[in-house]
Parts: structure tokens; C-alpha cells; sequence
């Protein structure tokens, strides 16, 4: 071999696990998906999601910011799920029917489908958790990390590519006089903008090799808003309206 050759070879070997140290792959093993979240509904947030599955399991990294970050002095829940059954698609102006300026969740309903997965912060993940503001990251920005079982109706959406990301939660004051005064479609004692898409992405196939995605650990990052509303808004069961905030960890 020739002398530069025999130098090269050990510090490219050499460099390999340095370049994977960086952060988690998302080529562990099983198949890799993405989704760039971009916002609806006048918002100025963004994200990615990336998602490995391997069966039904899926571990999933996701990070938005720039959302709305208090709703009634407290920090704001963002219910976050993956919808599968629409359209597999994010919706636009076009889906505002009644022309306030607002897609809301029902409006975008036939875009990106109902409710196949919470991604709550901890516990249930099912569609009944859907409006969990228990489990729901809360602030304006969120770093998310969890390994999930996924039913296989949800992981079938994934791999066809008939599955959307949505985080809902608006900042009331970047909408319409008229939105503003408006109940939300899904909790009529909440208004409008609080159960509204605010960040949406359809969900795709990485390239072979995968991509770096950061730290992908949220143990002691999230806060979770508890919120006790009349009606049982979000969380089932009657009484007044009223936030406890309280700091947890996510547990997988």
C-alpha cells in the first residue's frame, strides 16, 4: 500500500465513530421517517419530527419552538398527536370554511385525518388522550423524546405516508377580531384558538443512513400543565376553570 494510504485508512476508521457520536442516528435499526412542522393559522413556530419504527414501535424526536407560551398565566399546553385517515395532507387557507381566518381542528379534519397517537409526555398515547392537557407539552417551545408502541393502523399510516403531525394551540392574539370571540369547535367553554392547529407536517421516508437529530433527551426538560376546566374540557369531570403547573420529567 502505498505510504499516504497507510496513514489516511486508520484515521478514516478513527473518525467514524466521531462523526456518529454527535448525537442519535435515526438509523439504529428499522425504518426512518420525518416531518418538517410549519405553522397554520398565523402562527410563527417550526419543528421537525423524526420517528424510527421498528414493528410497531416507534421512538420518536421531535423539536418546535416559537408557539404560544401562556395561556391563563400558566404555561400552555400543547396537545400534540399523529392523524392518520385523511387526505395526508396539511390543510390550507382554502380549508376555512366559515372565513374567520382560522382552520380549526375539524375544518383541517379532512387534510390530515383523526387522531391516531397522542404524543403526551407521559402515560396514555391512545386517541382517548387526545386532549389530555395533563400530558401535553406545555411553553412555547418543547424538545421530546419517547419510545412508543404505535397501533398497527398507525404504523401502517407512517409507512404509506398517510401520516400527519399536528400541534394545536393558537396564540389568540394573532387572530381575527371575529376568531377571537369564537368557542373552540372541539371544547365550546374554551375559546377558538386553544384547540387550533398551530404547527403541521406530513410524515416521510428518510433517505437510507438517516439523519442526526440532536440530543433527543427531554428527562427533566418539559413542563406539563395540569388543567382542571368545568366541563371536563380536556380532562374529564366537572368544576371551575384552573391551571397547576407543576414541572415533570417525560417518562417513556
Amino acid at each position: 500500500m502505498h505510504k499516504a494510504l497507510r496513514v489516511l485508512v486508520p484515521l478514516a476508521a478513527a473518525a467514524v465513530p466521531l462523526a456518529f457520536a454527535a448525537g442519535p442516528s435515526m438509523a439504529d435499526s428499522g425504518s426512518s421517517y420525518q416531518a418538517t412542522l410549519n405553522p397554520l393559522n398565523h402562527q410563527t413556530g417550526s419543528g421537525t419530527f423524526w420517528a424510527t419504527l421498528n414493528g410497531n414501535t416507534a421512538t420518536i424526536t421531535e423539536n418546535w419552538s416559537g408557539l404560544a407560551g401562556t395561556f391563563s398565566g400558566a404555561p400552555y399546553p400543547h396537545v400534540q398527536h399523529i392523524h392518520i385517515g385523511g387526505a395526508g395532507a396539511c390543510p390550507t387557507t382554502a380549508d376555512d370554511k366559515n372565513g374567520d381566518g382560522v382552520i380549526s381542528t375539524t375544518e383541517g379534519g379532512a387534510a390530515y385525518g383523526g387522531i391516531g397517537t397522542t404524543l403526551s409526555t407521559s402515560g396514555d398515547t391512545s386517541p382517548a388522550a387526545g386532549t389530555n392537557l395533563k400530558i401535553a407539552p406545555a411553553g412555547s417551545s418543547t424538545s421530546y423524546h419517547r419510545t412508543i408502541q404505535l397501533s398497527s393502523k398507525v404504523a401502517a399510516a407512517i409507512r404509506s405516508g398517510n401520516a400527519v403531525i399536528v400541534v394545536h394551540g393558537d396564540d389568540p392574539a394573532t387572530l381575527s377580531k371575529k376568531a377571537q370571540g369564537e368557542k373552540s369547535d372541539l371544547v365550546p367553554s374554551l375559546p377558538l384558538a386553544a384547540t387550533s392547529p398551530a404547527l403541521c407536517g406530513v410524515v416521510n421516508a428518510m433517505p437510507a443512513g438517516g439523519v442526526n437529530t440532536g440530543t433527543g433527551s427531554t428527562a427533566g426538560t418539559e413542563d406539563s400543565g395540569l388543567l382542571w376546566l368545568a366541563g371536563g374540557l380536556f380532562v374529564a369531570g366537572a368544576g371551575t376553570a384552573l391551571f397547576t403547573v407543576r414541572r415533570k420529567s417525560v417518562k417513556a
